[in-house]
């Protein structure tokens, strides 16, 4: 028979087979022999008491032979002479799985990708990091698989109503990610491993008869009446189909614009601004294990904060343990951070966002729907000019932070293109600054010694979200204004991350399944 175990043990005892195999023996009442293997279900760390323990959900096989773990796998049909084709503008996360599920239904996607393939990216990347120079259409954010490609794979999502969790992690395994992110509660699959997946998804796509095609930015949509029916790209090329996804991603800022021009509703938004965090990750690791050195069967500690100061949020986003700070502008003269880790988390920093809640009051609205847009900009900008530029950031020790002063000198830090010290209070619209300054003193009452002169703070962390929402109706998904334009992803305000942004492109490619499939029976009668 099978049967569903729990057990809390030690990190060590997770780690071993025959251990655990005692412990259902024991459980169940049974003799050791009787157990022929067994699956992990879900896997967490209970880091709470003195002694860290290990959470294990385990599916048990008891006097019957043990089978393999069955991992879904999805059969994508030959679409390449389909009679609907729809175009999907953007390669991350939503537009992959949008693009996925539509061939998975028989319908041909034209994927439009401004940015390069993953290993022409990496060149434009090793620029950006050696040389400060910054191309505005391949970067950490635009290229093939989008800002997830280089924002460290964390797989974890709260967003369980916008689709199945499970199925977007099966897809991953699928493609070639361990299986390890099936049960693990907070699944992982790190930047260096990243970039293979993305590959196998796009030759699929392409293997099945899509197209999808890099260097293709969108610079206008075709609209006739109030339906799109195509879009124009910088390359002189035009695109039609029967639907348009808008899955941009939240630094498209051209692409706000782009509809703003055209007048297509959008909205602003509000968002989080502020900084990255860095700490020696074995400080992270004594604070969260209680212990001075780490257990070896133990990975790199992570944390999550959230403080409310003088009614304003500040909460960490996007923690890596054993990462690395990376620059994530778009464009010259403005400078962004972002943060990302290898798959084995093994590098000696543990970095975090640490943000600010940013609301309509504080952004104002005299650039009208482009209004969260400008504020986010400013403030990118004003850290261009305080490092002194080449993407040098502008940075202080978190004691100095706080007591706003400069530091004499900077810790070392993973940020590549190098830091300088700078006044923060003045790079940072002050309700941001003060917020995190009062928030930094508290974190460190809930962790001891999170406060120190040993973490740096690097700005400026500004692109946690999107500053603009692109409205959409309901119940077909579509935009209010234009039929057939379907605004989806963290771009249009309706992600945040990697899971919710793959669900939302699964969404919204069902919503044009549906569509697409009722307009054709329509025309077979």
């Amino acid at each position: 028979m099978q049967q569903v175990i729990t057990l809390q043990v030690t990190p060590a005892e997770a780690e071993n087979p025959e251990h655990l195999s005692a412990y259902i023996a024991a459980t169940v009442s049974a003799k050791r022999t009787a157990v022929s293997g067994f699956h992990i279900l879900k896997k967490s760390i209970d880091a709470r008491g003195r002694q860290v323990r290990i959470n294990l959900t385990l599916r048990a096989f008891i006097n019957e032979p043990f089978h393999d773990r069955t991992v879904q796998q999805i059969s994508y049909p030959d679409v390449s002479r389909a009679d609907e084709q729809v175009i999907v503008v953007g390669a991350g996360p939503c537009g992959l799985f949008a693009a996925l599920r539509l061939i998975e239904n028989g319908i041909r996607p034209v994927i439009l990708e401004r940015g390069k393939d993953v290993r022409a990216r990496r060149r434009d990347l090793a620029m950006l990091n050696k040389e400060g120079i910054v191309n505005g259409e391949s970067n950490y954010c635009f290229g093939e698989g989008g800002a997830g490609t280089y924002s460290d794979g964390k797989l974890y999502t709260r967003s369980n109503k916008r689709g199945s969790i499970d199925r977007i992690l099966n897809l991953f395994v699928q493609f070639g990610a361990d299986e390890r992110i099936l049960y693990e509660a907070h699944p992982h699959i790190g930047t260096n491993k990243l970039p293979q997946i993305i590959t196998e998804m796009r030759q699929q796509i392409t293997n099945s008869g899509g197209i999808f095609l890099f260097e293709q930015k969108v610079t206008a949509l075709e609209i006739e009446g109030d339906r799109v029916t195509g879009v124009l790209t910088a390359a002189g090329n035009r695109f039609t189909g029967s639907a348009v996804v808008l899955a941009t991603g939240h630094s498209a800022r051209d692409i706000f614009e782009l509809l703003h021009r055209q007048n297509v509703l959008i909205h602003a938004k509000p968002f989080a601004l502020g900084v990255r965090i860095e700490h020696p990750q074995q400080l992270i690791d004594s604070i969260q294990y209680h212990s001075p050195a780490r257990n070896e069967h133990l990975p790199p500690a992570s944390y999550s904060l959230v403080q409310q100061v003088n009614g304003t949020g500040v909460f960490s986003f996007c923690m890596c343990p054993g990462g690395i700070i990376a620059p994530a502008a778009t464009s010259e003269g403005e400078l962004v951070v972002n943060g990302w880790s290898p798959s084995k988390r093994n590098n000696p920093f543990a970095n975090s966002g640490m943000v600010v809640s940013v609301e309509e009051k504080d952004y104002g609205a005299t650039d009208g729907p482009l209004a969260a847009m400008r504020f986010q900009q400013q403030v990118e900008q004003k850290a261009f000019q305080a490092g002194g530029g080449k993407f040098v950031a502008p940075a202080l020790r978190m004691t100095d932070f706080v007591n706003r002063r400069l530091s004499a000198d900077l810790p070392l830090c993973s940020y590549l293109p190098g830091l300088a010290s700078a006044p923060l209070w003045e790079v940072l619209p002050q309700f941001v600054y003060k917020s995190l300054a009062e928030a930094f003193k508290m974190f460190g009452q809930k962790m001891r010694g999170y406060y120190s002169a040993d973490a740096v703070v690097v700005a400026t962390e500004s692109r946690t979200s999107s500053p603009v929402r692109i409205p959409r109706d309901p119940e077909t998904l579509e935009h209010p204004q234009v039929k057939g334009l379907y605004p989806a992803g963290e771009g249009a305000g309706y992600a945040g991350g990697i899971v919710s942004a793959a669900m939302d492109g699964e969404k919204i490619a069902g919503v044009i399944v549906d569509y697409l499939n009722g307009r054709s029976f329509i025309k077979k009668m």
